[in-house]
C-alpha cells in the first residue's frame, strides 16, 4: 500500500513539474515576442519622429525646424490667403468756409485740387444778388494729400464748420475680389463645357448658364472699380460763402417792418387785381354770348309787337245816337 501511495505522488509531482515546464517555455516565449514588437514599434516611431525633427537638404546640410504656425499650417495642407496690399479706406470730408471774394476762392480750390493730383468733380455758384454769391465745390484728391489739402483749404477764410470721417473697406476689398476670382473660374469651366458639349440642348442650357455668370462676374467687376475709386481718391465737400451775405442774420429777417407789410400788402391787393382779371377773362365769353342773346331776343319781340293789327273800335246803336243828337 505504502508503494502504492509513493508511486501515485512520485506520479502527480511529475505532472506538475511538466505543467509548470511548460507555462514557461510559453511565458518564455510571449516575453520575446513582446520585446522584438517593443523594439520594432520603437524603431518605426524613430524612423516616423526623425523627418519632424529635421530634414536634410539637396547638399547634405541638416536644417531646422519649420516654425510651429508654419509648420501646423503645412500639416494641415492649408494655403494663406491673399492678402490685398495695404489698408483699403474711405475718407470724407465736409468744410464751410466764409471768405471775402467767391471767385478768387473757387480758383485757390481748384488749383489746390489739381496741385494735389486731384480734380474739381462737381462745381455750383448760385448767385444771391447784384453783390453776394456761394458756392459748392466737391473735390476728389489722393488719399495721401488728404489732410494737406483740408489744410490749406480750412485757412483759405474764415473756418465755420468743419466735419471729416474714414471707413475702413478692407474686408470688402479682399472679398469682392475672391469672389471675382471664384467667378472668373466659373465662367471657364462653363466654357469648357460648351466646348465639350454635343447637343444643342446642352449648348442651350450652358449658353444661358454662361449668360448668368458673366453677367454675375461684370456685376462684381463694377463693385470693384467703385472701391478701388473711393479708397484711391477722398471726397471733400467744400462750402463758400461770403461776409453779411443776405440771410445770414436770422433776427433781422424774423421781425418786418412798416415797409415790408406796406409791400406785402400791396403784393397782395395786386395777387387779387390779377385774379380778378383772370375770372373775367375766362368768364367774358360767356357773358358775351348772353348779352347777344338777350339783343336778339329784345329785337325779334318788338318786330312781332309791330306787325300785330289794332284793335277795331265797335259802332253805337242807332236809337242812342239819335237820343244824343236830340
Amino acid at each position: 500500500m505504502r508503494s502504492e501511495n509513493k508511486s501515485g505522488r512520485s506520479l502527480v509531482r511529475a505532472r506538475a513539474a511538466l505543467v509548470a515546464g511548460a507555462l514557461g517555455l510559453l511565458l518564455a516565449v510571449g516575453g520575446c515576442g513582446a520585446s522584438g514588437d517593443s523594439s520594432g514599434s520603437g524603431a518605426k516611431a524613430d524612423v516616423e519622429a526623425g523627418p519632424r525633427e529635421g530634414f536634410t537638404d539637396e547638399g547634405g546640410a541638416a536644417a531646422s525646424a519649420a516654425p510651429e504656425g508654419q509648420s501646423d499650417d503645412k500639416a494641415a495642407g492649408k494655403k494663406a490667403a491673399p492678402k490685398a496690399g495695404g489698408t483699403h479706406v474711405i475718407r470724407k470730408a465736409t468744410l464751410s468756409v466764409e471768405v471775402k471774394s467767391v471767385p478768387k476762392a473757387v480758383a485757390a480750390a481748384r488749383g489746390v485740387a489739381e496741385g494735389a493730383g486731384g480734380m474739381v468733380a462737381s462745381e455750383n455758384t448760385e448767385r444771391l444778388d447784384d453783390t453776394y454769391e456761394t458756392s459748392h465745390l466737391v473735390l476728389r484728391v489722393p488719399q495721401e494729400r488728404f489732410q494737406e489739402v483740408l489744410r490749406e483749404l480750412a485757412g483759405s477764410g474764415k473756418l465755420l464748420s468743419r466735419t471729416s470721417n474714414a471707413k475702413d473697406v478692407t474686408d470688402q476689398v479682399v472679398d469682392v475680389e475672391s469672389r471675382i476670382s471664384t467667378q472668373r473660374a466659373s465662367v471657364a469651366r462653363v466654357r469648357e463645357l460648351m466646348d465639350q458639349a454635343e447637343k444643342i440642348s446642352d449648348v442651350v442650357a450652358l449658353e444661358g448658364e454662361l449668360s448668368s455668370r458673366q453677367s454675375d462676374l461684370e456685376s462684381l467687376l463694377a463693385q470693384q472699380a467703385s472701391l478701388k475709386d473711393r479708397t484711391s481718391l477722398a471726397t471733400i465737400t467744400l462750402d463758400l460763402t461770403p461776409p453779411d451775405a443776405p440771410g445770414d442774420d436770422g433776427e433781422k429777417n424774423d421781425d418786418p417792418g412798416f415797409l415790408d407789410a406796406l409791400g406785402g400788402g400791396w403784393d397782395a391787393f395786386m395777387t387779387m387785381l390779377r385774379w380778378i382779371a383772370v375770372a373775367f377773362g375766362a368768364a367774358f365769353p360767356f357773358l358775351l354770348t348772353a348779352a347777344l342773346a338777350v339783343l336778339v331776343w329784345r329785337v325779334l319781340r318788338k318786330r312781332k309787337a309791330a306787325r300785330r293789327p289794332a284793335p277795331a273800335v265797335a259802332a253805337a246803336p242807332a236809337g242812342k245816337d239819335d237820343a244824343s243828337a236830340s
